[in-house]
């Protein structure tokens, strides 16, 4: 079945060069030149990925994520600048799903987007994970805690899965990360803490409860598996 793919990027060399070479791999690009008609050409349906440029005049890429989060879970990679770790977290802390640096090499670009939407599909087998009063229906991609619905990006749930499953050990922030599904991609330490915090204010952690989520200081993180 061939993929359909939305590249939001204002460079047409790169549209041309993405598309003649995932032709033949079955995913069809369609180009938008800026934000605006990006938006546009998504409301008309029809995209199963978004490939979103962060640099580009006028609206920019953060600009578009944060509309499209507003109104839809298609999932997004981004295309960041070399190097520019800030892009990268801020965009995934606004539930973009993967991130590719510039410059955009095609074969890698297709194998992200292929494990991109192995994530993000439904499979036939019902698929749940409980610790305590926390239930996961991982084929869903949603989760809950005693009936009040989370919220998560594509990417805490990734995380919290890869906790979920194995409740009451510790991981480092490396295993943690691949675990989750991002093992190809390189980040600091700053950026999992960054996303572990956003997990805990959404899981409830504060310091009037106790918490689910521990820090072990110099190790990692363990999800308890008994809350209260």
């Amino acid at each position: 079945m061939t993929v359909r793919a939305l590249l939001i990027d204002d460079d047409p060399k790169l549209a041309e060069l993405l598309s003649t070479y995932l032709r033949p791999h079955d995913v069809a690009v369609r180009h938008a030149a800026d934000g605006g008609r990006g938006l546009a050409a998504l409301a008309e349906g029809g995209v199963d990925v978004v490939l979103l440029d962060i640099m580009m005049p006028g609206m920019d890429g953060l600009d578009v994520l944060r509309r499209i989060r507003a109104k839809s879970a298609v999932p997004v990679l981004m295309l960041t600048a070399r190097g520019d770790e800030t892009d990268r977290v801020v965009g995934l802390e606004l539930g973009a799903d993967d991130y590719l640096p510039k410059p955009v090499y095609p074969r890698e670009l297709l194998a992200r987007i292929r494990a991109v939407l192995r994530r993000v599909s439904p499979r036939s087998e019902d698929r749940r994970i409980v610790v305590g009063d926390l239930e996961i229906d991982v084929e869903g991609r949603t989760a809950q805690i005693g009936g009040r619905a989370l919220g998560l990006t594509g990417l805490e749930l990734d995380l919290l899965v890869a906790l979920a499953e194995r409740a009451g050990r510790v991981l480092t922030r490396e295993a943690l990360w691949e675990a989750a599904g991002r093992g190809d991609t390189v980040v600091s330490e700053r950026t999992v803490d960054v996303h572990i915090s956003h997990l805990r204010t959404k899981l409830g952690d504060d310091a009037r409860a106790p918490e689910r989520l521990k820090t072990v200081r110099g190790v990692g993180y363990v999800l308890v598996k008994e809350h209260g």
